[in-house]
């Protein structure tokens, strides 16, 4: 039996009220260790794992002993409220679904405030990105190419593709994007 300790991790940090930022800072730990091993893009040793739960504080065994909530994979429906919000600062990413593992979509309801950007060091990352504009400006840098869009606009790329997302109006701007495989 493969026991699948990344989904297992996230239900436990959100149980205690923790972001990936704080457990890590309260292990020791970089945010990105949290960040691949809810993932499942790393598998800890069980003194990485021990180092990573001692920020909660929770024993390897009450671990493994952990009841997981209602299986995600098996929700279909998905409540506004219930969305997960997985951004910060200027900038929402209201995630559908609480755990991706093993899923080939990501469905993200985005939200800049005016004037709020992804940052000057362009994002890339395996994968598509597709996304309609629903209100709002929004400037979309991929490569050489940069484009204003607005109600009604999309975009399709490459996401290996050097891109950044920009408000340029002073109103909110939403975006309704999806990306495969899921990024965050």
């Amino acid at each position: 039996m493969t026991l699948n300790i990344g989904p297992r991790l996230r239900a436990v940090r959100k149980q205690n009220g923790l972001s990936q930022r704080e457990l890590a800072r309260r292990a020791g730990v970089t945010n990105a260790t949290v960040s691949l091993i809810e993932s499942n893009n790393i598998n800890p040793s069980v003194g990485s794992l021990k180092r990573v739960l001692d920020g909660i504080p929770m024993g390897l065994s009450e671990f493994f002993a952990f009841e997981m909530p209602e299986d995600a994979e098996q929700k279909v429906f998905f409540p506004a409220n219930e969305l997960v919000e997985i951004g910060r600062g200027g900038i929402s990413y209201r995630q559908v679904g609480v755990d991706l593992t093993g899923r080939a979509l990501q469905i993200l309801d985005e939200r800049y405030g005016p004037g709020a950007d992804t940052g000057k060091i362009l994002l890339r990352h395996e994968g598509e990105e597709a996304a309609v504009v629903i209100s709002g400006r929004l400037e979309v840098t991929v490569g050489d190419q940069v484009r204003t869009l607005g109600p009604g606009d999309a975009y399709q790329f490459d996401s290996r593709q050097p891109h950044r997302f920009r408000n340029v109006g002073e109103e909110p701007c939403r975006v309704i994007s999806a990306c495969t495989p899921p990024s965050f």
